[in-house]
């Protein structure tokens, strides 16, 4: 269920411990308590609402929801009003609120303030706007039945200064209006101005049952970001915080100044969102500006000079999109801005061979005035990768340059579910996480005992817009390399091939290439709506352990190579770096759906570990094997059951 608490406004004035209500209503639809943060807001926050409501032009009969969850997104809106307008036009009022006193401050980075004790965050103004844009983006019953929104900020213990309402903010005070301690009745008549009447809570059944239309594809939107004032994606939270931090930084670096970012982020946290966001802003910006996009993995550089085709010449996007391996010997400084995406990529030295050059973040960090590494250690997946945060540190520091750590942790894939990662992790033997089941993960995760069927429904999924693929653990020779006629990976009577050569890294963007089946080093950095994954003998459950075998992977993998000398120096820490690449990168594949995930192991065990795991661990929930032979979860059903 995407919201906490809903009820009528009569309803709510009539709880006498609201906070208490919304608190246990947390625990029964989200399957866990809310943190002390969010029960302290509760607490101080739901009762000035009620002193807001109390006026009888607000309509008894409105509705009234308490944290709403925007969809395909981990945030959630803070209070909502539901009612129609003069006009008996369905009418949504958004209010965030803060729990601010004191102690906040202009900045000179759009959107943002600075406060004591939380640092940089959001403007509350640009916060509401952004989630109200956000709720219209993804919700199909927004437009289609006219809903309109109005977003607004009350900071219920802060006194009015210069600071909030400062005119650096107009912009955002503007589309979202913010009110203060003293404003409760100002805030009164902002709602009594929009609604005038109730609507039984008709506008949020409506918008709880409207179908979330489709996330925005980075690649698909790439083309029009990189025209002058197109904005293709609305930053929220997080990433609104380093995509202003990074152009501050871009902006008071020189070669006297050099600095270094590195902004740590799991899958789908929007990490190459921000970095193309600052690409396109930073070339926008100043025509003179000499910056670049860089990743090791050139899938992604791949597909988006694809779609960049017809925008920009060929050489222009060449210099737009680098690999990793081209800053050699180039003079210091040359560059203004470089913008490392997938950094935990980045190996030692580059070349063929793979033994030009002395250190690729040396060379990095020399060559530019500001770099910007986003970074991910949960996706190593190579024994070359040596992106890590304190190797970066250690040569930000030895080159004279000032270094800065920041986090992405908002989930925008898997269909905006936090528990889906840690559960992972817990499934594939990573790490212990608190998420030991699957409670409140609003994610397609299904299980098939059928390759063939499982790659039918990939084809079928990827009808919808060409964003489903195959994938699998690169345990199969790539013999139709030189042969398209061959099959590589055959398993009973299933038969594929790994994505061909004549797409090559681009191979996501073919709509003919979901008959093939792709692997970590052609998807790493790219997202799917659903990902078929196959998993090889290179992880394989053994009495409820997982166990991994790298002499399983395929010899014309590179991944491992080198392994066998590092084993004969030090078998104890080859082991464990086998183990965790093998696991990085089945975790890696699993998390490139944003909407779906299906599973099939060719070993038995294997496959029976996952379907009794899944299965003891949500026994209220539907699970089914249907004619796709697929045991899976869905906790939308577990949850309004």
């Amino acid at each position: 269920m995407a919201v906490i608490y809903s009820s009528t406004k009569t309803e709510f004035m009539a709880d006498v411990d609201i906070a208490t209500t919304v608190e246990a209503s947390f625990v029964r639809e989200v399957g866990y308590r809310p943190s002390p943060a969010q029960i302290g807001a509760f607490r101080n926050s739901l009762p000035y609402m009620r002193r807001v409501l109390e006026v009888p032009e607000i309509p008894g009969n409105v509705g009234i929801a308490i944290e709403y969850k925007i969809p395909s997104t981990s945030k959630r809106i803070d209070f909502i009003i539901t009612g129609k307008n003069e006009d008996n036009i369905p009418v949504l009022v958004l209010v965030e609120l803060k729990q601010w006193s004191e102690n906040i401050f202009v900045t000179n980075m759009d959107g943002i303030v600075n406060t004591k004790f939380y640092g940089d965050v959001e403007h509350p103004s640009y916060q509401a706007w952004s989630y109200s844009t956000l709720l219209e983006d993804y919700n199909s019953n927004i437009q289609d039945n006219h809903i309109s929104i109005k977003p607004c900020a009350y900071l219920h213990n802060y006194q009015e200064d210069n600071v909030i309402k400062n005119d650096f903010y107009k912009e955002y005070t503007d589309k979202a209006p913010v009110f203060f301690k003293s404003d409760c009745e100002k805030l009164q008549s902002f709602i009594k101005k929009f609604v005038k009447y109730g609507d039984n809570k008709e506008s949020l059944y409506s918008i709880e049952k409207g179908k979330i239309r489709p996330s925005k594809a980075l690649a698909d939107s790439l083309a029009s970001m990189f025209k002058k004032n197109k904005k293709e994606f609305t930053l929220i939270d997080d990433q609104k915080i380093v995509y202003e931090k990074a152009l501050q930084l871009a902006k008071l670096s020189n070669s006297r100044n050099k600095n270094v970012l590195i902004v740590r982020g799991g899958p789908g946290t929007g990490k190459s969102v921000v970095a193309i966001n600052l690409l396109s802003e930073l070339i926008n910006k100043k025509a003179d500006n000499n910056v670049s996009y860089v990743t090791k993995n050139s899938a992604p550089r791949r597909v988006f000079q694809v779609m960049l085709a017809g925008v920009f010449t060929q050489t222009r996007i060449s210099n737009l999109f680098r690999s990793s391996d081209s800053f050699l010997n180039l003079e210091p400084n040359i560059f203004d801005t470089l913008i490392i995406d997938e950094a935990h990529r980045v190996t030692k030295q580059g070349g063929f061979m793979g033994n030009l050059g002395e250190n690729q973040i040396m060379e990095l960090i020399k060559a530019t005035k500001f770099s910007i590494f986003f970074i991910d250690e949960d996706q190593r997946v190579t024994l070359k990768d040596i992106g890590r945060e304190s190797e970066i540190s250690d040569w930000a520091k030895k080159l004279g340059a000032n270094v800065s750590f920041m986090e992405l942790a908002s989930q925008f894939r898997c269909n905006g579910s936090d528990g889906y990662l840690p559960w992972l992790d817990n499934l594939l033997q990573i790490k212990e996480t608190a998420n030991e089941t699957t409670e409140g993960i609003n994610y397609d995760f299904k299980i098939f005992d059928d390759v063939r069927l499982m790659h039918d429904e990939i084809i079928n999924k990827n009808k919808q817009n060409n964003k489903s693929r195959m994938v699998a653990g690169y345990c199969w020779k790539w013999i139709s390399q030189n042969d398209p006629s061959l099959k590589d990976i055959v398993i009973g009577d299933y038969q594929a091939t790994w994505n061909l050569k004549q797409h090559g890294q681009a191979w996501l963007v073919h709509p003919e290439s979901v008959t093939e089946v792709g692997c970590i080093h052609t998807c790493q950095g790219l997202d799917l709506d659903y990902v078929g994954v196959i998993i090889g003998l290179d992880l394989i459950i053994r009495d409820g352990k997982v166990i991994t075998d790298p002499t399983k992977r395929a010899t014309t993998d590179r991944s491992l190579r080198g392994l066998n000398r590092l084993v004969e120096e030090n078998p104890i820490e080859a082991n464990r770096l086998a183990d965790s690449i093998i696991k990085n990168t089945y975790r890696t594949l699993m998390t490139r759906g944003m909407k779906g995930c299906y599973i099939y192991s060719v070993d038995p065990e294997t496959q029976r570990y996952f379907q009794e795991h899944l299965n003891s661990q949500i026994s209220d929930s539907t699970i089914y094997t249907d004619d796709s032979n697929g045991a899976s979860f869905n906790v939308d059903k577990q949850i309004n059951e």
